[in-house]
Order: structure tokens, then C-alpha cells, then sequence
């Protein structure tokens, strides 16, 4: 049952990426384009486990010129796992933010699909989804690699670790909040985002 569950997830992926990018004509990339762009963004080779963490935090200058912003800072964790059943490599996505007026670290997290390219064939993404019909967000990669492209329109996400009814709420895109290009950094400044023992002590020898 394995298998219809991820292709599930894919096409939830997909669809997410799509409503976030309204009118992008998107083709799955080929297996070796796949493997170009798994390469860029794990820096190398992933092997069996791997991951690529992106981070921002807003100054005040910014802020100011972009007035109707709501996120100050934000993390991102892209992580690589081959399957044990189906031998494929397999993304998945947690991300962490503050809001800009409000307190308290907010965080979402789910699985992406495979490399898809845009119309234009000039950019590469990964369309990452969260179950259960809540959104989604795009990432690509900056042409050096040092940076993460990330689009949403509406993603779902928690207070504090706690993915439950009692704390959703959803990030949706305005008109400062569609797109986030975020620096690559040292996989430990995501070690916030992770919460198995086993996984985190994984991360942070990365």
C-alpha cells in the first residue's frame, strides 16, 4: 500500500506547486536531471541520507522597505532519504519561521515530489506539499547554489511543534510574503527544526 500512498503525496505536491504557480506550464524532470539537481541541492552526491539547510533573518532596512512583510526570519531543511522498499530517494521539506508581530516559532513540514522544470525550462524546483490538502511551497535554487528560492501561496503550519487541530494556522502569501530567497548554511543552524534523537544526531555530523 506503500506506493499509492506516495504517489498520493506527489500529486498533492504537485497540485500545491501549481496553485502557487498559477499558469507555469511544469514538466517532470528527467531521471538524470533529477540526480543534476539533487547534486546542487545537497551540494554532492545525497547517498543514502542527506540534507541542505537555508536560513534568513530580515534586518531592519529590509523590513522597512517592504512594509507589509510578516515574516522576520525563516529556516529551511531539505532532506534526502532512499527507501528501503522502493530503493528511491525521496525529499522532504521542514521549515521554521517567526512572524514579524507576532511571538512564537512557527513551523511546518512534509514530503516534495520529484525535480519539476518551469515553462521557461530555465529553472528547476521542488514542488513540496503537507497532507491533508494544506498547501505547499516551491523550492529552487539560486544559479551559484548558495541560495534557496522558496514560493508559497498558502502553507500550513503549527506553534511550537505541535501539529495539532488546537494549533494550526496557515501562512498565506501577500503581497511582501510569495517569495523568500534564503541562504545556504552549516546544516546545524536547522537543528531547531528536528525533534528524533536519531535524526538530529544524523544532522548535526552533516
Amino acid at each position: 500500500m506503500k506506493l499509492p500512498i506516495l504517489a498520493v503525496l506527489t500529486l498533492a505536491a504537485l497540485t500545491s506547486l501549481a496553485r502557487a504557480e498559477e499558469g507555469d506550464d511544469l514538466r517532470e524532470a528527467s531521471k538524470a536531471e533529477g540526480e543534476t539537481f539533487n547534486a546542487r541541492m545537497y551540494a554532492g552526491a545525497p547517498g543514502n541520507k542527506a540534507y541542505a539547510c537555508f536560513v534568513r533573518r530580515y534586518d531592519a532596512d529590509h523590513l522597512a522597505r517592504h512594509p507589509k512583510q510578516k515574516v522576520a526570519s525563516m529556516k529551511l531543511l531539505i532532506s534526502a532519504e532512499v527507501d528501503k522498499e522502493d530503493k528511491e530517494l525521496h525529499n522532504s521539506f521542514r521549515l521554521g519561521f517567526r512572524y514579524r508581530h507576532r511571538s512564537g516559532d512557527f513551523d511546518s513540514s512534509g514530503s516534495c515530489n520529484h525535480a519539476v522544470f518551469t515553462k521557461s525550462g530555465n529553472e528547476v524546483r521542488l514542488g513540496c506539499g503537507v497532507d491533508c490538502e494544506g498547501g505547499g511551497i516551491g523550492v529552487a535554487l539560486s544559479k551559484d547554489d548558495k541560495s534557496a528560492i522558496v514560493r508559497l501561496e498558502r502553507v500550513r503550519v503549527w506553534q511550537n511543534n505541535k501539529p495539532d487541530d488546537d494549533a494550526e494556522r496557515s501562512l498565506v502569501a501577500g503581497a511582501d510574503d510569495k517569495i523568500f530567497r534564503l541562504d545556504r548554511t552549516d546544516t546545524s543552524e536547522c537543528a531547531s527544526l528536528v525533534t528524533d534523537r536519531k535524526e538530529l544526531a544524523a544532522l548535526r555530523h552533516k
